[in-house]
């Protein structure tokens, strides 16, 4: 059993089934919408390092019960040095959760584009940075990793533009001239946070592609529906990434296995947006959705004051991947803590490795 110590330091003997560490030839791969970005940089690093407050204790507890090996994060605020990260690894280490290898790069939230990209005919709101935020890496994305991130070989699909997108639906007005202006869509960036895919190296030499994004709310615009469009294609992204119909520059180099792990903003079956979009990405025959759930909430992952609980928090992994079991944790490591971390819940998947289709990297 993996990290017995760490339930042991923490106190989290009594939890569930769903806690109990995976065996050691299990993978268990998770995302969280952590939400604890702030209102200004470099309150979240204030936040972690004062360990006054009660979110980000809240917030290692989850993490500290679920004990996945690799796990998506969203919700993240995005400094240089990536101090907040280093804090918050540096929290979960001392808490019995250690991850050697952390990755983040500088998200599209917050970079100021120097272009009115929401049409309000003002410059430098939030809205005009190539994705919502009014510093620079607000509400980022993150990695921590039990296993080696192959930093240099990660793939940052973040500076695409969304006009370059094969099948782009751009924003128009009723003339059907380009929303809000041409000069916008000359330089509006696809995803509103970041699209990364970062290769893991796994103890066994194999190898593993986590997909991980966290994608704009597709509400919050006018009829021109600029962000229901935009939602529903940085979704697709991922199946033309792998249709390979990227420009060569967003191209993978190989097909190792991968997981598609982060927050789409979207539930297939209830509320606005594009729906298509997730439940065609839910198909797609090259991804297996273990639909995840809990006994309090079956399959939704977050829980919103209006529309209320939703799915819109995915782990897809590839088809040749094995799994063994998933689950949201929606009450652990019990439900006022995880209620008081996030109003999204933590969802994990657990991949049986020795049960892998080979490929031919592997065989």
């Amino acid at each position: 059993m993996r990290q017995l110590a760490a339930y042991l330091a923490a106190g989290l003997l009594s939890l569930p089934f769903v806690c109990l560490p995976a065996l050691s030839d299990t993978l268990r791969i998770a995302t969280y919408n952590t939400e604890l970005s702030r209102k200004g940089p470099g309150l979240m690093l204030r936040d972690i390092e004062k360990g006054e407050d009660a979110q980000v204790a809240a917030v290692i507890k989850v993490i500290v019960a679920a004990n996945a090996d690799i796990i998506a994060l969203q919700g993240i605020d995005w400094d240089y040095e990536n101090k907040g990260l280093r804090a918050l690894e540096h929290r979960l280490a001392a808490a019995g959760a250690p991850y050697r290898y952390v990755f983040s790069r500088r998200p599209n939230s917050g970079l100021r584009s120097g272009v009115d990209l929401d049409g309000d005919g003002r410059l430098g709101g939030p809205g005009d940075s190539h994705g919502y935020g009014d510093f620079t890496g607000k509400g980022g994305i993150a990695v921590l990793s039990r296993f080696p991130i192959l930093e240099t070989e990660a793939l940052d699909l973040s500076p695409l533009l969304w006009r370059d997108m094969p099948g782009a639906l751009l924003p128009r007005h009723p003339d059907q001239s380009p929303f809000p202006s041409a000069e916008a869509q000359e330089v509006q960036r696809l995803s509103s946070t970041a699209h990364w895919v970062v290769p893991v190296q796994l103890a066994e030499g194999t190898r593993l592609d986590l997909m991980t994004f966290q994608a704009g709310p597709p509400v919050f615009d006018g009829p021109e529906d600029r962000n229901g469009r935009r939602n529903h294609d940085e979704i697709r992204l991922w199946q033309i990434l792998l249709d390979n119909g990227l420009p060569e520059a967003y191209q993978r180099e190989d097909d190792r296995p991968f997981v598609v792990a982060g927050g789409a903003n979207l539930d297939p079956d209830k509320g606005d947006g594009l729906r298509a979009a997730i439940s065609d990405l839910l198909d797609d025959p090259r991804l297996v959705d273990p639909r995840p759930a809990s006994p309090d909430a079956g399959l939704d992952t977050v829980d919103w004051s209006r529309p209320g609980r939703m799915r819109v928090d995915y782990l897809l992994p590839s088809a040749d991947l094995a799994i063994e079991k998933s689950g949201v944790a929606w009450s652990v490591p019990d439900a006022q803590t995880a209620a008081r971390a996030s109003r999204h819940r933590l969802v994990w998947v657990d991949i049986d490795l020795s049960a892998r289709t080979p490929t031919s990297e592997t065989e």
